[in-house]
């Protein structure tokens, strides 16, 4: 790949944005207009058994190849996150009501976060690869599950389970079990390593 060539992050949340500029990336966001309900729905109907990772990994190729295709030549980074209790996948809240709900179901327990990341060009993927996490949250009261919502801001409704790691939601767990940067949104290394693959960035 030449070194003039655009690298573009699809739909990319504010850690993931903050993630690839802390690794001295410069890359452009564009929106990645997908139906991710309808996908998720679909590989449903498809399986009765829909594994988080296959979910992840599919979203994250998505957006890239969306994206990709309305703009040439470019390098289109793709990324999504999966929350799975069990066989249950979670979505975001879309409010603090929602927030409350999922994070009493995740209380006490152990739940998986799987980070897919994929790489697009001219309507191709040309790498993709997930990651997982083990995430056990501590039994915290009522009191304390009210007074994070009321100080939290909106941003925790942009993550699949309600909290950010780097921030005040690290004091609803107990334990936590893999890579950093797969628990904030993204197999950071991994698509390092493919980005210098693809000569996208100096090896």
């Amino acid at each position: 790949m030449a070194d003039a060539q655009r690298l573009i992050l699809a739909s990319g949340s504010a850690a993931r944005q903050s993630m690839l500029k802390a690794a001295g990336l410069n890359f452009e966001v564009v929106p990645a207009h997908i139906d991710e309900e309808a996908i998720r729905s679909a590989l449903h109907s498809e399986s009765a058994c829909v594994e988080a990772a296959d979910v992840a990994t599919l979203l994250a190729c998505e957006k890239a190849l969306a994206v990709s295709r309305d703009n040439p030549g470019a390098l289109v980074i793709g990324a999504d996150q999966v929350l799975a209790l069990g066989t249950r996948l979670f979505s975001k809240a879309a409010t603090l009501q929602e927030a409350r709900a999922t994070l009493e179901q995740l209380r006490g327990r152990t739940h998986e976060l799987v980070s897919a990341a994929a790489l697009a060009a001219d309507d191709t993927i040309l790498w993709s690869d997930e990651d997982s996490a083990q995430m056990t949250m501590r039994a915290f009261s009522d009191e304390f599950l009210s007074r994070y919502l009321a100080t939290a801001d909106d941003g925790i409704l942009g993550c699949v389970g309600c909290y950010e790691l780097e921030g005040a939601g690290v004091q609803l767990f107990e334990e936590v079990s893999g890579d950093y940067f797969t628990i904030l949104g993204m197999p950071l290394l991994a698509l390092l390593s493919a980005l210098r693959q693809q000569g996208a960035i100096l090896s």
